[in-house]
């Protein structure tokens, strides 16, 4: 086994693994729930970009409405990230796990 090779291999997995990730963390992924009611933002960074709240939903007697569904939205947004960057490394590593990576 030829170590240079190995470790160029290793190089420039490393630098492919370093682009997609800093490419992840601008990309920006949203959700929507109750018919668009309410919408999420979120950068692959894990950082809510945006929230839009329709206005019905911002009367008094909807609050727990509100609360339910923009906890919903969120957590559907922030899914999206992890199933992307779940995605692009598996297409980088071909299936295989390294361990703190993403």
């Amino acid at each position: 086994m030829d170590m240079n090779k190995l470790l160029s291999e290793a190089m420039k997995l490393q630098e492919s693994l370093t682009s997609s990730q800093e490419r992840l963390e601008k990309e920006v992924f949203e959700a929507s729930m109750g018919g668009g009611a309410v919408k999420v933002s979120v950068k692959g960074s894990m950082e809510i970009e945006k929230i839009q709240i329709a206005d019905e939903l911002m009367e008094k007697e909807n609050k727990e409405d509100l609360e339910e569904l923009l906890l919903a939205c969120m957590n559907q947004a922030l899914s999206k990230v992890k199933e992307e960057k779940e995605k692009n490394m598996k297409s980088m590593t071909g299936g295989m796990s390294i361990p703190g990576v993403f």
